[in-house]
């Protein structure tokens, strides 16, 4: 709830466009968050875009993963 409140303090102070960033298990709540936005408090916002990837993140040992990403992209 803490991001939804941000996300519409943001609005509130005429930011026109909002980006939602997360990765691997988080993007979950991104799409929760984006979707509490749009249906509950800011009805007028639109999905302007949604951009998904990969990120290949190394570690210490060497080793390597991919993790997924999302960025959601409102506009009011």
């Amino acid at each position: 709830m803490n991001y939804v409140l941000s996300i519409v303090t943001l609005m509130n102070k005429d930011v026109k466009r909002i980006s939602i960033k997360a990765r691997g298990k988080a993007i979950n709540r991104a799409v929760d968050v984006a979707e509490v936005v749009r249906h509950k408090f800011v009805t007028k916002t639109q999905i302007e875009d949604i951009l998904i990837n990969t990120e290949e993140l190394f570690r210490e040992d060497g080793s390597s993963s991919n993790v997924s990403t999302i960025d959601i992209i409102l506009r009011v």
